[in-house]
């Protein structure tokens, strides 16, 4: 029988599941090993050892050990490292944050590093406890992390002529294309997508804007509606099913004063 090998490593609670009386399965993203799932014996009923660490976003510790790379972990410690208080503080900050661990969850294969994926989190996590709430941050947060896991979609040209987009022009989005095709290419019918110049445009400013500049961009109602709708849209194809904390904070969002 293999020995356990022990790894000391950080990441985010994505999720638990009660496991048994007693043990909790939680996973996490993590620096070195990305998506990693473990076992934390007795963490339902522990109040010292595992104490308030497993709430979902939270920046941690961990200390575990496993036989092998796919097998699953065993949690023999774990210490808080950023519990975000001042996004649990706040119900509208609390639901975007889980949005986007749910969605870094989604999009992330098991056993697979991506320590750009990492990054991704622990600036818009960062972003979010000092910043105002914005539809901006919330989109661009979507189309980085398309372009990390390989899902970027096409949109600074008509996917079938290549003509570039140029303003005052009309667009449609079409997901099972991956991008947009422009007026002349474009056989729109009922429940197609229309997008405008504008918002493509803006899409593609939030996949290398610097994001201590993303305070600067200004979406108007009619670009912050479209550009939700095409962005979730095509999140729901790429994962053929709807994301339910997305429906949640936006339903949250929406009576928020």
């Amino acid at each position: 029988m293999s020995a356990r090998e022990s790894h000391k490593t950080c990441g985010f609670v994505l999720r638990t599941l009660g496991f048994g009386e007693s043990d909790l399965i939680v996973t996490f993203y993590s620096r070195e090993f990305g998506k990693l799932k473990g076992i934390a014996k007795g963490a339902r009923r522990s109040k010292k050892r595992f104490a308030n660490v497993f709430e979902p976003f939270s920046l941690t510790s961990i200390m575990f050990s496993r036989k092998s790379s796919d097998g699953l972990a065993f949690i023999e410690a774990c210490d808080i490292l950023d519990h975000y208080a001042a996004i649990r503080s706040d119900l509208e900050k609390t639901l975007i944050a889980s949005y986007f661990i749910d969605l870094a969850d989604h999009f992330s294969p098991e056993g697979k590093a991506n320590e750009t994926l990492f990054s991704l989190l622990t600036d818009f996590l960062s972003l979010l406890t000092r910043e105002p709430v914005s539809d901006v941050m919330i989109r661009f947060f979507e189309m980085r992390l398309l372009k990390i896991s390989g899902f970027d979609p096409a949109l600074d040209a008509c996917v079938r002529c290549k003509t570039p987009v140029t303003n005052g022009g009309a667009y449609y989005f079409y997901p099972k294309a991956g991008g947009i095709q422009c007026a002349a290419c474009a056989r729109p019918e009922r429940y197609d997508q229309c997008i405008s110049a504008g918002t493509v445009r803006t899409l593609l400013l939030g996949k290398d804007m610097e994001i201590e500049k993303m305070k600067r961009v200004c979406l108007s109602e009619d670009l912050s509606v479209e550009s939700r709708n095409i962005l979730y849209g095509f999140i729901s194809y790429v994962l053929g099913k709807e994301v339910k904390s997305f429906k949640v904070m936006e339903q949250v969002r929406r009576y928020c004063p």
